[in-house]
């Protein structure tokens, strides 16, 4: 009986899938910790902590809650915040629509909930929207985050404040490694300026809702451009 030839083996999408993931599962080691820590400062037990990271499977949406759960938020206040915070889903499924509705429900469904910022960065391109991919992607990085949101409830109980070691570093550093590689024009870099100048103004006088905003406003300024760039053609 012959092995398998190792070069075929990296060739196949759900390895490649796994490979191209890969580093920004290593960049999001911090913030699983974070993510752990935060669950049982905010009161959870360890059964519901773990609950949380296996389940929401939603880094920035875990982490909004939790703080606004310390806070004393009221559920609708956490509801609604969560609501436009991951919105983005909803472009990210359309744009996946055409490769994604043709298959079985026992893969369609898996994929969607392994659906990530991340995975749609490494996944954008078309021909890399092949199901095992995509699959291997998301499972790589569910797993990255899944062990790692335990290690940060451990630690939660060995090491008071973890949340003052700055973890929180990977989130800029994973949205700015999924960010640069789509910037290929002017009007993807005008967009980009335009959310972030706004949400620095917007943090820097204290407006709730900031990030939420500028995120808004860097969409509304995609749109108008592309469209302005398509009539110009005209």
């Amino acid at each position: 009986m012959s092995l398998p030839d190792s070069s075929s083996f990296r060739t196949r999408p759900f390895f490649q899938g796994v490979m191209a993931i890969m580093p920004l599962s290593i960049a999001v080691i911090p913030w699983g910790i974070l993510a752990g820590s935060m669950a049982v400062n905010a009161g959870l037990s360890f059964a519901k902590a773990f609950a949380m990271s296996s389940l929401v499977f939603a880094g920035a949406a875990q982490l909004v809650s939790l703080s606004l759960v310390m806070e004393g938020a009221s559920t609708l206040t956490i509801l609604i915040t969560i609501f436009f915070l991951t919105s983005q889903h909803f472009i990210y499924a359309l744009t996946f629509r055409n490769n994604i509705s043709v298959l079985p429900v026992r893969q369609r469904l898996p994929l969607g909930f392994l659906l990530t910022d991340e995975l749609f960065a490494v996944s954008l391109a078309p021909e890399k929207r092949h199901p095992d991919y995509m699959l291997g992607a998301g499972l790589c990085f569910y797993l990255f985050w899944l062990v790692f949101s335990v290690v940060g409830i451990l630690l939660a109980h060995m090491i008071p404040n973890l949340m003052n070691y700055h973890l929180d570093f990977s989130i800029v550093a994973i949205f700015i490694a999924m960010v640069v590689p789509l910037i290929k024009n002017f009007r993807v870099v005008l967009a980009v300026l335009v959310t972030c100048l706004s949400g620095f103004i917007l943090r820097l006088y204290h407006v709730e809702g900031a990030i939420l905003i500028s995120g808004l406003l860097g969409m509304v300024t995609a749109v108008y451009l592309e469209r302005f760039a398509e009539e110009s053609k005209e």
